[in-house]
Order: C-alpha cells, then structure tokens, then sequence
C-alpha cells in the first residue's frame, strides 16, 4: 500500500496522461488519480465547484500541472493556489514542455516544489514524485480517518 493519497493530474494531452499514469502504476504509487484536462476544471476541482461540488474537500497529496492548458494556463492556476491558504500546501509537479527560463522561474517563484520537461525520464519523475509523497507523510498529519478511505 503506498504512502500517496490522491494525485490531481492535470494536463491536456491524452498521450502524457496515459504516460504519466503508466508510470504512477508501475510503481504503485497511488490509490486515486483525478484527471482534469484545462486550468478551469483544476480550479473547479481544488475548490469543490461545478461538477466536483459533491467530492470530499481534503486536499490531493500532490498535482502533476501542466503549463500550457486551455482556458487557465498553469501558471495561473498555480498563482491561484498558491495565493489561497488552504491549498497553498499541496506539493505541486510541473510537468511541461516548455523549455523557456520565465516558465521555470515563474513557477519556483510561485512555489512549484518540482520542474520537469517532457519528454522526461520517468523513472526521474517518479522518483520526484516519491520523494515528495514520502516527504509530505513525514511532515504532514493526515487529517483523522483519512487514512483508511481507499481501502475496501
């Protein structure tokens, strides 16, 4: 049983979804994965509106983003959250194409706790992503009864 809650994926492209969730499952590492496909739906999620009302609000244990989303761009929607102090806690993954400095200093000036160019070495990414699921257990309290929520 891994040590991960639920990962908010965030990304446009099918085909880096599907890798990306490839390579979370072969290292099993985690329970739950939401995917949400531009910055407005990933907004709507985090803050539990429009057709994610009805989910649970606790926070996801970590977002994989991508910069370059339709409607809100991840930059914003990084700014978003990280302004908000109830989500400003989530560890959050870039994971884009973009090569240019501004993207990457932007976001380490915003709070990313990582910066990944696609295409990536996943056992790179998922190496980060463990880091920072082991790290976020290590740190954070769970909130009560969370822990067992995914286990039937």
């Amino acid at each position: 049983m891994s040590m991960l809650g639920r990962i908010l994926i965030v990304e446009d492209d099918p085909r880096d979804v599907e890798l990306t969730l490839a390579a979370l499952e072969e290292y099993y590492l985690t329970n739950e994965v939401v995917v949400t496909r531009d910055g407005q739906e990933a907004l709507d999620y985090l803050y539990c509106r429009g057709q994610f009302d009805s989910r649970s609000n606790e926070n996801p244990a970590v977002m994989l983003l991508d910069l370059k989303l339709p409607k809100i761009d991840g930059l914003e929607v990084l700014q978003q959250i990280k302004s908000d102090d109830h989500l400003k806690v989530i560890p959050v993954v870039v994971l884009t194409s973009s090569h240019e400095e501004k993207d990457m200093m932007k976001s380490y000036k915003l709070g990313v706790n990582a910066y990944v160019v696609k295409p990536v070495d996943f056992h790179e990414f998922v190496n980060a992503v463990k880091e920072l699921g082991a790290f976020w257990a290590i740190v954070n309290e769970p909130p009560p009864g969370s822990m067992k929520k995914n286990v039937l």
